[in-house]
């Protein structure tokens, strides 16, 4: 059984931190379809569309009839433990560091057999449960996991070098005082997080809600601003060492188009909270928590968007904000090539609408703050790079991967 973690020693200040290392990284082209499956947290190899057979790993024709015909498609995430060992010796500096380490053979319930990360409750001879997951270097391996939950399941060492559990771990939620940002900081304590700094943008503002939440004594309010860099800069000097995983939670929206506004102050207003703010974090953050993604149970592992199904199809009606929450992905895919060699994780969560107060006038269905927090508690958990919440973000993913074009005129007949 899996022993429980429990919280690390205070550090010796005097002593180095662990440089961060990475996984065997390399991969074909062709593998890269299981990175694109673990990022979205699914179960998919290849499968002949001539004979079916499934591969793994993945190949250029098919094993077993040479057929090029091989589609990505889910398959049954089942198998049986056929044999695991212990390595107690490895000549990769990443794993010398991570010592023992349990790898095994499965035999996968749709065909092939497959080398394997191993839970340390799984048990020979018996069925298990496989996920494809995300390594610290962005790339996907397999994991044989128990096929139903243990005590302590979670706290085990693979599981918790591809994901990024928030228990025990310390977290910035940048807008902590917004309906979404104490929803996010409630649904980290209620993981396991010890410490929230929850960013309060607006000191000056009364809020009950943020107010009683702060009596927590695990949540430390701190003033952030993230338009004014001097802003940023102070806290980051103050917390910047400190934080594991960092949630923006930031956002400027606001309703109109391009056309007919007469003035641009709506527009830079946006793009100076929802992209010039993310980089202003990312300049004052990010070089830190890359400098502590090996610092032990508690290093530095993660930093989540929360960001609008808009970015990725705009929306004309609320033109402007919708160019600058894709400006702001724009920004967030660079900052995830630049933390992945130190393995932080850059997470985009998709919503739909939230119901809060700039969403008075749209239709159900909308995402509740709560709903919203526990999805980016669960992406943290999952390790995945991108999750969609609510059912107008999952259909919009839906028709943009079957009628992109027909999704955009719909949404601009609705302006």
């Amino acid at each position: 059984m899996t022993q429980p973690l429990s919280r690390p020693p205070k550090k010796n200040p005097v002593a180095r931190t662990r440089q961060p290392t990475q996984p065997p990284a390399a991969r074909s082209r062709r593998a890269l379809g299981l990175t694109a499956a673990a990022a979205a947290g699914r179960f998919d190899l290849q499968v002949c569309q001539e004979c079916q057979a499934v591969q793994y790993p993945p190949r250029e024709v098919c094993h077993q009839c040479l057929s090029d015909r091989l589609r990505w498609q889910p398959v049954a995430a089942r198998g049986t433990l056929l044999a695991s060992t212990t390595l107690h010796h490895s000549n990769d500096l990443y794993f010398r560091e991570r010592l023992p380490w349990r790898i095994g053979t499965v035999m996968l319930e749709s065909g092939p057999r497959a080398i394997a990360h191993v839970h340390g409750d799984c048990e020979v001879g018996q069925p298990v449960a496989l996920a494809l997951k995300l390594d610290r270097s962005g790339q996907a391996v397999m994991i044989a996991l128990p096929p139903k939950a243990t005590p302590n399941m979670e706290d085990d060492k693979v599981l918790r070098e591809t994901s990024c559990d928030p228990k025990l771990r310390r977290a910035l939620v940048t807008d902590g005082k917004s309906e979404v940002g104490m929803a996010v900081v409630q649904a980290l304590l209620d993981a396991g997080a010890t410490t929230v700094f929850a960013g309060d943008p607006d000191i000056w503002k009364k809020n009950q809600a943020f107010d009683a939440l702060c009596q927590d004594p695990r949540v430390l309010p701190q003033a952030l601003d993230v338009t004014d860099t001097d802003s940023v800069e102070r806290l980051s000097r103050s917390i910047g060492g400190k934080v594991d995983i960092l949630v923006n939670t930031a956002d400027y929206a606001r309703s109109g188009g391009i056309l007919h506004s007469r003035d641009l102050l709506k527009a830079h207003d946006a793009l100076n909270v929802n992209c010039l703010g993310l980089m202003r974090l990312a300049q004052h953050f990010g070089p830190a928590m890359a400098g502590r993604a090996s610092d032990g149970v508690n290093s530095a592992v993660a930093w989540v968007n929360s960001l609008s199904i808009y970015a990725q199809l705009n929306l004309p009606a609320r033109g402007m904000w919708s160019a600058s929450q894709a400006a702001a992905l724009s920004a967030s895919q660079c900052l995830r090539n630049e933390l992945r060699p130190a393995g932080i994780r850059v997470i985009h969560v998709f919503s739909g609408p939230i119901d809060y107060e700039w969403e008075q006038l749209t239709p159900p269905p909308r995402v509740s703050p709560a709903v919203l927090a526990k999805a980016i508690v669960r992406a943290l958990r999952d390790g995945v790079e991108e999750a969609y919440v609510g059912d107008v973000a999952q259909e919009f993913l839906a028709r943009m991967q079957d009628n992109p074009k027909g999704l955009e005129r719909e949404l601009g007949s609705q302006a």
